[in-house]
């Protein structure tokens, strides 16, 4: 799909429905940080013995899975829900690397992080837009086309 085909699609939906999918982009950053969340959950409770983070665990990802809903498409034969999951957390990690690289010095290195986790963002977005808001993207043979049709969907929502 030609950018300019699918910001005219993103135009007509907005137009059509008054989206915005900065709130979903939002949602999906929520996301990332639960997922973190059950993590550390998991790793302290692993380190203490405590059982209050096994409470925390339970109690978040309940959380999370009630908020996924709102994105990701359940109902299907595929393992969207799963790889949608992976997807956020495998992005939120590789862009905590960068910063830690950021930090040392090694700028280009987190770039190539940054990029990394940007394109699993896409990723994420590739897979769950066509079914909560009825837009097809072509996939695209080079590495960064799918986040660049998914940032220019994010650079033309409302705020």
């Amino acid at each position: 799909m030609k950018v300019k085909n699918f910001i005219k699609k993103i135009n007509e939906i907005k137009e059509s429905s008054n989206l915005d999918i900065s709130a979903w982009e939002d949602l999906s950053i929520g996301l990332m940080n639960l997922v973190s969340l059950e993590e550390h959950s998991f790793f302290s409770f692993v380190k203490t013995k405590d059982e209050k983070y096994l409470k925390i665990l339970k109690t978040v990802r309940e959380l999370r899975k009630k908020l996924l809903a709102l994105i990701v498409k359940k109902d299907d034969e595929s393992e969207t829900w799963c790889m949608s999951k992976h997807f956020l957390a495998s992005s939120m990690r590789l862009f905590e690397v960068g910063n830690r690289l950021l930090n040392e010095g090694k700028d280009k290195e987190a770039r190539e992080m940054y990029e990394d986790a940007a394109e699993l963002y896409g990723l994420f977005w590739s897979l769950n837009i066509d079914s909560k808001k009825n837009i097809k993207l072509e996939k695209e043979s080079e590495k960064t086309g799918i986040f660049q049709s998914i940032k220019k969907l994010l650079e033309c929502c409302k705020e």
